[in-house]
């Protein structure tokens, strides 16, 4: 299987929104893949193996397990462009996920993919 597939589903896995809805989900597989297909199948194989329900355009993370920001979450200093918005950063937020390194993000964009903000 794909890696960005195997990392899009450790994220939705680890997804602290008690619902959110389909772009929503979208904009955070985005930060993983911008292949509508890998995307698509990304929320395929997480709606088959019981990470997310959807209902409609809502999706629902079903796991619970959330991420521990300092357990998971590793800063590092040096030149980098945010994955999810495109800034230039110079702390840059990485996932640590068993299927690999997630990131970099700014500050305020790490607790958006992780759910720890809304938009």
């Amino acid at each position: 299987m794909d890696d960005r597939v195997e990392l899009g589903l450790e994220l939705l896995a680890h997804l602290e929104h008690a619902e959110l809805s389909l772009p929503d989900a979208v904009d955070r597989i985005e930060t993983v893949t911008s292949d509508p297909a890998v995307t698509r199948e990304i929320l395929e194989t997480a709606e088959r193996r019981g990470i997310i329900e959807r209902d409609g355009d809502t999706v629902v993370p079903t796991s619970g397990d959330y991420l521990s920001f300092e357990g998971d979450v590793v800063s590092k200093e040096g030149e980098f462009t945010c994955q999810r918005c495109g800034a230039g950063i110079t702390t840059g937020y990485f996932i640590e996920f068993d299927a690999g390194e997630h990131g970099p993000f700014g500050s305020s964009c790490i607790r958006k993919v992780t759910g720890r903000e809304s938009d």
